[in-house]
């Protein structure tokens, strides 16, 4: 796996030189699903092609949680679409530090599908802006390259599902903030608190006062260790954010419970724990 950063300036470079990557924009908002294609209309790096969370990163929400992963041929189908294969780079960007779609997108392409060369841009659309990169308003959000054959190999050891995370001694890391890990407040799912056993790790921890992630030194101080992590959130977006976070350190990557929160409250049975 390459390194999983990319700085606004080198992608400027690469954009114009002889293989310019694959460029994917991921801005989005939980809970307002025409924002992604909306902000791409208004403005948009040069040459990013649209990609959504609900429709390309996720499947329905349902028994799996509120953003499950969708089926592998459905994947494959939209990667083909967007022209994507192993030989291209591919840069991915949205304007929240990466903590939304932008992570998820890398997950999904480096740790799942096993491209070798998928960066996240660092800073997002901010940091492009600032190192002096513009904007564009043409284009269709609908529009596509040709399309490819590429058929990846799934790694599902990627990933763990719920029975595991019940069953397993792992460390949970939850990339959920504070207040909401503690169940002093949960504005999305309907009941609060956390996995027992879980450490709190918010996403936006890994984010400096700029919105570039913090240096890997910091990072691999940071982050939580055990000889087996999974990462979760409320529904495997912004855990995402934490793998990344992981590799950013040149630690060892958690595995993604995907269903998270949103699919570990779906059945009262199972232990619930409030507080720090």
């Amino acid at each position: 796996m390459t390194k999983p950063l990319i700085s606004a300036a080198t992608l400027a470079d690469a954009l114009e030189g002889p293989h310019p990557p694959r460029l994917l924009d991921c801005r989005t908002r939980l809970g307002e699903p025409a924002a992604g294609r909306r902000f791409w209309a208004e403005a948009h790096l040069p040459g990013s092609l649209h990609i959504d969370l609900d429709r390309d990163l996720a499947a329905a929400p349902g028994a799996g949680g509120r953003h499950p992963l969708p089926a592998p041929e459905a994947f494959t189908a939209v990667l083909q679409g967007l022209g994507i294969t192993p030989q291209q780079p591919v840069v991915v960007y949205d304007d929240m530090g990466g903590q939304l779609a932008a992570a998820r997108a890398w997950w999904m392409l480096a740790c799942w599908a096993g491209h070798p060369d998928v960066r996240l841009l660092d800073g997002g659309v901010k940091a492009w802006l600032a190192a002096g990169g513009e904007l564009r308003e043409d284009g269709d959000p609908d529009a596509a390259p040709a399309p490819t054959r590429w058929q990846p190999a799934y790694r599902d050891a990627a990933l763990v599902g719920i029975d595991e995370v019940a069953a397993e001694g792992a460390q949970k890391v939850d990339a959920r903030s504070r207040e909401r890990f503690r169940g002093e407040a949960e504005p999305v799912d309907p009941v609060a608190g956390h996995i027992p056993g879980a450490v709190c790790r918010p996403s936006a921890d890994n984010l400096d006062a700029s919105g570039h992630f913090k240096r890997a030194e910091v990072l691999a101080r940071e982050l939580p260790e055990a000889d087996s992590l999974i990462a979760y959130c409320g529904s495997g977006v912004t855990a995402c954010h934490n793998v990344l976070a992981y590799a950013v350190a040149g630690r060892g990557l958690p595995r993604l419970f995907v269903g998270s929160w949103s699919e570990w409250i779906r059945d009262p049975a199972r232990p619930i724990a409030t507080g720090d």
